[in-house]
């Protein structure tokens, strides 16, 4: 099993079967991170949806929003999003994120986990919306949490990364197709995290 942990301030590009990930941890720095933090958090309109699972109905373990260059709708989990406008700051986070990927982000999820109890179980990002091997980058802000990353077939092949406030994940090539990752419930007294994750919406 591979980890990092949080003390690790290099990128990191770990050789990972059927899939590509880069972990920038200082994308941006401290006084930036924060700053973007407070926008977000008191500007976003956050929202709280339902979720069904084995025919029951719950409240998301977390809020959302989304933001788009043009209106096209998102649908994950029998939840349908429809976007807001982009903002400029948002616009200004794609542009610096072509740094490091030159994809073509026209569209952000941004995720507000409130405390410890909220999570995002196991998944992958594989709507089809987003085509056939999609270019996730997720950028990090507030508390520190632990990203959990585990290969659908290869049962050895795990990977946890403590992401930082700042920090940019770059998940790529064939990884929503043969790996699952989440953001685990933790029993610990935390602080908010805000979670954008930029991808390419196709009509």
């Amino acid at each position: 099993m591979l980890e990092l942990f949080s003390q690790e301030e290099r990128p990191f590009f770990p050789n990972l079967p059927n899939g590509e990930l880069q972990y920038y941890p200082e994308f941006l720095s401290p006084k930036e991170a924060d700053a973007l933090y407070n926008e977000l958090y008191n500007i976003t309109p956050w929202q709280a949806d339902k979720i069904t699972v084995f025919g029951k109905t719950y409240d998301q373990p977390r809020l959302t929003a989304l933001y788009g260059i043009d209106p096209s709708p998102y649908s994950y989990s029998n939840i349908t999003m429809k976007p807001h406008q982009m903002t400029s700051t948002l616009l200004g986070l794609i542009e610096k994120i072509k740094s490091f990927d030159e994809n073509e982000f026209n569209a952000v999820l941004l995720n507000l986990y409130r405390d410890g109890k909220d999570s995002n179980g196991w998944h992958a990002d594989n709507e089809k919306e987003l085509g056939k091997n999609p270019v996730i980058a997720s950028i990090s802000l507030g508390e520190e949490r632990f990203f959990h990353l585990k290969h659908r077939t290869q049962k050895e092949q795990r990977l946890k990364i403590a992401l930082k406030n700042g920090s940019l994940l770059i998940m790529g090539g064939e990884m929503q197709h043969h790996w699952l990752h989440q953001i685990p419930k933790t029993a610990k007294t935390i602080s908010p995290r805000i979670n954008l994750t930029f991808r390419k919406i196709k009509n």
